[in-house]
C-alpha cells in the first residue's frame, strides 16, 4: 500500500469540542473529491512546517478557529497565535488555505481569533482560495457552517480542478472489532487519558489526566422555589493542584444511565460487550474515536455525548439506517440546510431539543448500527465551573456553586443537564464510599488587582458570585494578614429574598467584618416591578463613578453574558456620560480602555 500524504490538514482551535468536530467533517469530506484529509491539533504540530505543506499537490490547510474567554485563542491554539505573532520573516507564499472562525455575537470580541489567523496568514504570504467563514452560536452555529461549507467545496473544486465523486454515500473511519478473550486490564472504564489512570493516579493533572477529587460538601443553597442550587466541595489534598481565585475548575461529567439503558434497549444491543473502533487510515494519528478497547455502556456513559441534538451530519449519515423510506426522507430534509428543511426541523421535530435517544424513539424504523452511531456522535466535554474559594483561606479544597439545570422541551420530555444533575447526586457518601469527580484547573485572567489597595467593584446575579465568594474570602485573609485592603463592593441579585439569597449568611458576615464595605442584593421579583443588579448600580452611580474616575477601582462581572453582561456595560456607559460629562461614544470608549488595561474583567456565560 503506497503511503499517501494527506493533501488537506484541517487545523482546529477547540475549547469545547466543536471546533474539532467540524474539522474532522472537513477532513472526511475531502474523500469525496478523492483528496485525502486530516484533522489536527496545532498543539501536536510544529506549526513552523507550514510552508512545507506547499510542496504536497493540490495541498490546502484549513482553520477551524473558536475564540475563547476575551477574545483569547483556546488552550490548544495558543503556541500557534504565539508563533503566528512572533514571525515576521516566516514566508507562507505557497500555502493555500481559509479560515472557517467559532465565535458567538453575545461577546465583546466575536470571533477575535478566526479573524486574526485569517488576516495574519495573509500577511505572511499564503493565499487564501475562499473567505473567512463566521459562525456565530448566538444563532445557529450548525447552519453557518454547513451554508459556509456548501459553498467550500465548489471553489476548492474549481481552484484545483477536480470534481465530486458523485458518492454521497457514507464513508466509515473505523471498522468494528469485538473482543471476546480479552483481559479486563486492558479494558478502559471510563478513564480519559492513560489506562488504569484513575486507579493509580499521578501528578501532575491537567485536561489530559484529571484529578478524582473527593465530594466533602454537597448542599442546597436555596431555602424555597423550584430551582435547586447547589454549593460542592472537592478536597485536592496530596494532588500538588494549585489554584487561583478566579481559576475555573473542569470535571468530566457521565451520562444518567437509565439513557443510556435506554439506548441499550431500544437498539437491542448487549451493552457489556468489549469493543474497539480501529481507524480505517492506518497513518492516522487518530486511531480510535474514543479509548479503546472498551465497552458500548463505558462508551455511552464516560465518551460519547448522547444529549445533545445531533448535528445535521450525523443526522444525513444515519438516515440510510431507516427502513421506512418517510423517516428517511425526513431525516434527509432535517439535515439538509435547504429551506424547506430548516423550516421542518424547527416545526415537526424540534431537533432543538431532541436527543438521539427522542429521534430513535420517535422514529420505529430507525435502528441504527450502535457502532457506527457511536463512530458519529460526539465526545463528551469537560465543563467549567468559576471557583468559589480562595486558595489562601482552602489551599486543600475547591468550591463550586452552581445551578442544576432540567426543562420541559416542545414534545413534553424533561431533559436535564449532564454535569450539574451528576453533580447533584454525587452524595459525599455513596453506599459507604467516597463520591469523586475527576478534575482539573483552568486558569483565568479574573484575578483581583496586584495593589490590595485597589477598590473593586463585583456585579455577580446568580451563580455569578461563584468567583466573588473566593474574592471576598482571599480580601478578608488579605485584611487579617494586617494587610491595607481598598474598598469592596458587591452588587448581587437573586428572585426572592427568602428562596434564593444564596450565600445570605457568608455575606452578612463579611459586611459586619468590613471585608465587604458595600453590599447591595436586588430581589428581581420582591415587588411589582423588575429590580436588577445594573438597577441598584444606577441608584449608586455617584459612589461607582468615584471608584472607577478617581480610585483606580477594577471591576468584575459574572454571570450571563446575553441579557445581564450587556445591561451592566450599558448602566456604565450611562453613568459615564452623567457624571463624567461624555458624549455616549466617550463613554463606549472609556470602558473599552478600562477593558484593555485589565481593569474591567468578565467572566461570563450563555
Amino acid at each position: 500500500k503506497k503511503k499517501t500524504e494527506p493533501n488537506i490538514i484541517v487545523f482546529y482551535g477547540s475549547q469545547t469540542g466543536t471546533g474539532e468536530e467540524f474539522s474532522n467533517r472537513l477532513s472526511k469530506d475531502a474523500q469525496r473529491y478523492g483528496m485525502k484529509g486530516m484533522a489536527a491539533d496545532p498543539e501536536e504540530y510544529e506549526m513552523g512546517e507550514l510552508a512545507r505543506l506547499s510542496e504536497i499537490k493540490n495541498s490546502l490547510a484549513i482553520f477551524c478557529m473558536a475564540t475563547y474567554g476575551e477574545g483569547d485563542p483556546t488552550d490548544n491554539a495558543q503556541d500557534f497565535y504565539d508563533w503566528l505573532q512572533e514571525n515576521d520573516d516566516e514566508d507562507l507564499s505557497g500555502l493555500n488555505y481559509t479560515v472557517f472562525a467559532l465565535g458567538n455575537k453575545t461577546y465583546e470580541h466575536y470571533n477575535a481569533m478566526g479573524k486574526y489567523v485569517d488576516k495574519r496568514l495573509e500577511e505572511l504570504g499564503a493565499k487564501r482560495i475562499f473567505d473567512l467563514g463566521l459562525g456565530d452560536d448566538d444563532g445557529n452555529l450548525e447552519e453557518d457552517f454547513v451554508s459556509w461549507r456548501e459553498q467550500f467545496w465548489p471553489a476548492v473544486c474549481e481552484h484545483f480542478g477536480v470534481e465530486a465523486l458523485g458518492d454521497e454515500s457514507s464513508i466509515r473511519q473505523y471498522e468494528l472489532k469485538e473482543h471476546t478473550d480479552l483481559n479486563m486490564n486492558k479494558v478502559y472504564t471510563g478513564e480519559i487519558g492513560r489506562l488504569k489512570s484513575f486507579e493509580v493516579q499521578k501528578p501532575p493533572f491537567d485536561s489530559k489526566n484529571p484529578f478524582l477529587a473527593p465530594v466533602t460538601v454537597n448542599r442546597r443553597l436555596n431555602k424555597g422555589g423550584d430551582r435547586h442550587l447547589m454549593h460542592l466541595e472537592l478536597d485536592i489534598t496530596g494532588s500538588k493542584i494549585r489554584y487561583e481565585s478566579g481559576d475555573h475548575v473542569a470535571v468530566f461529567p457521565t451520562n444518567d444511565s437509565t439513557l443510556v439503558n435506554k439506548l441499550g434497549q431500544i437498539l437491542g444491543v448487549d451493552l457489556d460487550v468489549v469493543i474497539s473502533l480501529n481507524n480505517l487510515d492506518e497513518e492516522s494519528n487518530k486511531k480510535h474515536p474514543f479509548p479503546c478497547p472498551t465497552t458500548y455502556r463505558t462508551a455511552l456513559t464516560h465518551y460519547l455525548d448522547i444529549t445533545h441534538p445531533p448535528r445535521t451530519n450525523v443526522l444525513y449519515e444515519l438516515a440510510q439506517y431507516a427502513s421506512d423510506p418517510k423517516d428517511q426522507e425526513n431525516m434527509r430534509k432535517m439535515a439538509s440546510s435547504s429551506p424547506e428543511g430548516k423550516v421542518s426541523t424547527r416545526i415537526v421535530l424540534n431537533p432543538k431539543f431532541r436527543n438521539i435517544l427522542a429521534i430513535l424513539e420517535d422514529m420505529p424504523s430507525l435502528r441504527p448500527p450502535v457502532d457506527h452511531l457511536c463512530e458519529l456522535l460526539p465526545r463528551l466535554q469537560a465543563r467549567y465551573y468559576s471557583i468559589a474559594s480562595s486558595s489562601k483561606v482552602h489551599p486543600n479544597s475547591i468550591h463550586i456553586c452552581a445551578v442544576v439545570v432540567e426543562y420541559e422541551t416542545a414534545t413534553g420530555r424533561i431533559n436535564k443537564g449532564v454535569a450539574t444533575n451528576w453533580l447533584k447526586n454525587k452524595l459525599v457518601t455513596d453506599n459507604g464510599h467516597k463520591s469523586t469527580v475527576p478534575m482539573y484547573i483552568r486558569k483565568s485572567q479574573f484575578r483581583l488587582p496586584f495593589k490590595t489597595t485597589n477598590p473593586v467593584i463585583m456585579i455577580g446575579p446568580g451563580t455569578g458570585i461563584a468567583p466573588f465568594m473566593g474574592f471576598i474570602q482571599e480580601r478578608g485573609w488579605l485584611k487579617q494578614q494586617g494587610k491595607e485592603v481598598g474598598e469592596t463592593v458587591m452588587f448581587f441579585g437573586c428572585r426572592h429574598k427568602n428562596e434564593d439569597y444564596i450565600y445570605q449568611e457568608e455575606l452578612e458576615e463579611a459586611e459586619k467584618n468590613g471585608v465587604l464595605t458595600q453590599l447591595n442584593v436586588a430581589f428581581s421579583r420582591d415587588q411589582e416591578q423588575k429590580v436588577y443588579v445594573q438597577h441598584l448600580m444606577k441608584k449608586n452611580k455617584e459612589d461607582i463613578w468615584k471608584l472607577i474616575h478617581s480610585d483606580n477601582a477594577h471591576i468584575y462581572v459574572c454571570g450571563d453574558a446575553k441579557n445581564m453582561a450587556k445591561d451592566v456595560q450599558t448602566a456604565l456607559h450611562e453613568i459615564g456620560e452623567e457624571l463624567g460629562g461624555m458624549t455616549r461614544t466617550q463613554a463606549t470608549d472609556y470602558i473599552k480602555k478600562l477593558m484593555t488595561k485589565g481593569r474591567y474583567s468578565q467572566d461570563v456565560w450563555s
